[in-house]
C-alpha cells in the first residue's frame, strides 16, 4: 500500500504499465512520463514479456542505503537497485492470470539525491565521467535498473560493455 505522502502514477504505454512512486520529500527532477517512457525503451529492447507491469520508485540516499545493505549486503548509499520478480532470462509464469492482469516484472527504486549529485558534479553515465543534467541522470538509471530487471548485468567486462552499449543506444532514441 502506498502512503498518503507519496506520488504515484501508473503510465500505460502498451503493452506495458509502470507504476511510478516517489516517496515523500523527494525531489522532482524529471517528468513521470518520461521516466516511463524510457523504461518502455528498455523493455522494448530485451523483448521483455508481455503485457507486463514495472515499478519507478524515486526515492532517496537513507532509503537506497538500508536496501543496499539488507539486499546486497553493502554499505552505504547507491544509485539504483532493482528487484525481478521473473528469473533471469525472463519467460512467462508456470501459472495462467486471471482476465485482465498482467505480469509484474519487478521494482526499480532509483535515489534521486544519488542522481542529482552525480550529475552536478559530472560523475554519471554508470562510468563516473559524463556531464549531463539531472533528468538525463534518472532516465538512465530507469533504464540501466530496467535492463537488471529483464537479465542483464555487468559483472564481467564483457557484459559491462554491452550494457553500456545498450543503454547508450536506447537513451539515444529519446
Amino acid at each position: 500500500m502506498i502512503a498518503d505522502d507519496t506520488d504515484f502514477r501508473s503510465i500505460y504505454l502498451p503493452p506495458w504499465r509502470i507504476d511510478i512512486s516517489r516517496r515523500a520529500g523527494v525531489q522532482k527532477v524529471v517528468a513521470f512520463a518520461e521516466l516511463a517512457r524510457s523504461a518502455v525503451r528498455a523493455l522494448r529492447a530485451t523483448d521483455a514479456t508481455a503485457p507486463a507491469s514495472l515499478g519507478l520508485i524515486l526515492s532517496d540516499d537513507r532509503e537506497l542505503t538500508e536496501l543496499n545493505q539488507r539486499h546486497m549486503g553493502e554499505k552505504g548509499p547507491t544509485d539504483v537497485l532493482s528487484f525481478p520478480f521473473q528469473a533471469a532470462g525472463g519467460g512467462h509464469a508456470d501459472f495462467v492470470l486471471p482476465p485482465g492482469q498482467r505480469m509484474h516484472l519487478g521494482d526499480v527504486v532509483i535515489s534521486v539525491e544519488r542522481a542529482i549529485e552525480q550529475a552536478r558534479e559530472g560523475r554519471g553515465g554508470q562510468t563516473g565521467d559524463v556531464r549531463w543534467s539531472a533528468g538525463t541522470e534518472m532516465r538512465l538509471l530507469a533504464v540501466h535498473g530496467t535492463l537488471h530487471v529483464c537479465g542483464w548485468d555487468h559483472a564481467t567486462a564483457a557484459e559491462e560493455r554491452a550494457m553500456r552499449e545498450m543503454e547508450r543506444r536506447i537513451l539515444q532514441e529519446e
